[in-house]
């Protein structure tokens, strides 16, 4: 089975702007078949401006997002999930118009809004009912899935493995509602990385980020790539496999993920050298 890698803009920026744009044909120029745009920001993404530069050199896009307190939707507070709708739907029309299919993410709730307690059937119902309208949203304009993050206990307590999301997207009840698998979060959350790919299976996988067990250069820490990879193919996996890292001088991202410490002198080099790893171990998948 032929694998797909991709790279985040993380790698480089932490809010993509006008001057990033040339992170596009660079992901490009380095070997990587998608980028994965991180818009935390909607309505500062220079949108026009990116989907000319995709146009330009062919990679091909996928975006993700996070959240915030204000546009939470798994608030106790109408408005805010209210403000949460309106800014993914915005988001929903730039991967449109970007020509991306995935918008992955912790586009659930808002990200590292912890409530200090087990989750709870109110909050899913909240973020579920305001999910469906984005769905739905998404469906009437073409094929988008929106793929629900399982991330780490640090960093919500709303969806950390691959069950609960799952179970997320059942509750959501559309079929573009997908779960998205980090390998870094599925090291701290899962106990086995076949048993949750399998779980998701071919229904409900949409998108995959490959990160190391340490946020480090991937091939070189926990992660049972090889294990991995068979799992992905067993379940007929075909989208995109992103490396997704952060600079420790990064300010809100470095922060919230605890990134302290760099593994390479660059981000792209640490990008780079994951790539050939991967590509490296994906050679033996039959």
């Amino acid at each position: 089975m032929e694998f797909k890698f991709g790279v985040d803009s993380f790698i480089w920026a932490e809010v993509f702007g006008e001057k990033d744009l040339w992170i596009i044909p660079k992901a490009k120029e380095l070997g990587f078949d998608y980028l994965d745009l991180a818009i935390a920001h909607p309505e500062s993404f220079p949108l026009e401006k990116a989907r000319a530069e995709i146009a330009g050199c062919g990679i091909i896009p996928v975006t993700t997002t996070t959240l915030g307190k204000d546009t939470n939707i798994a608030s106790p507070d109408a408005a805010i999930r209210r403000n949460g709708v309106e800014s993914l739907k915005t988001l929903v029309d730039i991967n449109y118009r970007l020509g991306s299919a995935i918008l992955g993410g912790v586009n659930y709730a808002g990200w590292g809004c912890l409530s200090g307690k087990p989750p709870t059937d109110q909050e899913y119902d909240w973020s579920a009912d305001a999910m469906r309208e984005v769905a739905r949203y998404a469906r009437e304009k073409g094929d988008l899935i929106i793929a629900v993050e399982a991330v780490n206990r640090f960093e919500t307590h709303l969806i950390n493995t691959a069950e609960q999301g799952v179970a997320y997207c059942k509750r959501v009840g559309l079929p573009n509602l997908k779960v998205h698998l980090d390998c870094f979060h599925m090291n701290i959350e899962e106990t086995s990385f076949p048993a949750a790919v399998e779980l998701c299976g071919g229904e409900y996988l949409g998108y995959v980020h490959v990160n190391e067990s340490n946020r480090g250069i991937p091939g070189t820490g926990l992660v049972r790539w090889g294990d991995f990879f068979e799992a992905l193919g067993k379940v007929g996996y075909s989208g995109p496999l992103v490396i997704e890292s952060f600079d420790p001088n990064f300010e809100e991202l470095s922060r919230n993920c605890a990134i302290w410490r760099r593994f390479t002198d660059t981000g792209e080099e640490l990008a780079v050298r994951g790539l050939a790893n991967l590509k490296k171990i994906a050679a033996g998948i039959r």
